[in-house]
């Protein structure tokens, strides 16, 4: 995926919840990833996804931090902050207890993409994951990756269409 972003000369920031920094992690474990690999934001807080990524306070009020639409408003506020071409986002419970309202094992991914992409007006993808806390982290970060990989991959159809002069 990160090739992928480095071949197009594009740019992915995470910004991540319950997730804790895992995605980023992951990332940063293949080599060449500073090439496409912006940077993250770990907003565990609630507070600090609307301080550092712009997530609309009323919606936090309203729902809460597991919620589709913050998960979209996470992946579009890190994309914009740190200045990305791709945005994705995870939020959600991993337990041991609920959390707004929402049972352990919800969870939401999200990516942001640029303009004239799939995801230019984002993607979101709802979860209702089994196991213990490890691995319901370990199920969203393969989650948010599978959804961006998704993504830069439908792009990549599309862009290819587009240069062969079909519709």
């Amino acid at each position: 995926m990160l090739d992928l972003l480095a071949e197009r000369d594009e740019t992915l920031a995470v910004a991540e919840s319950l997730t804790g920094g895992l995605v980023a992690a992951g990332l940063t474990a293949v080599p060449g990833a500073s090439r496409a690999f912006r940077g993250s934001v770990t907003a565990y807080a609630t507070p600090l996804k609307r301080d550092l990524l712009g997530v609309d306070a009323g919606l936090l009020e309203r729902r809460g931090a597991v919620d589709a639409d913050v998960a979209l408003q996470m992946a579009r506020g890190v994309r914009s902050r740190l200045g990305a071409g791709w945005g994705a986002a995870t939020t959600g419970v991993a337990g041991p207890e609920p959390q707004d309202g929402q049972p352990v094992g919800t969870v939401f991914v999200a990516v942001w993409g640029p303009p004239g992409s799939g995801a230019a007006s984002g993607k979101v993808a709802a979860l209702r994951l089994n196991g213990d806390r490890t691995e319901i982290r370990r199920e969203s970060v393969r989650s948010v990756l599978e959804l961006l990989m998704g993504e830069l991959s439908e792009n990549a159809r599309a862009k290819d269409t587009e240069q062969n002069g079909e519709n």
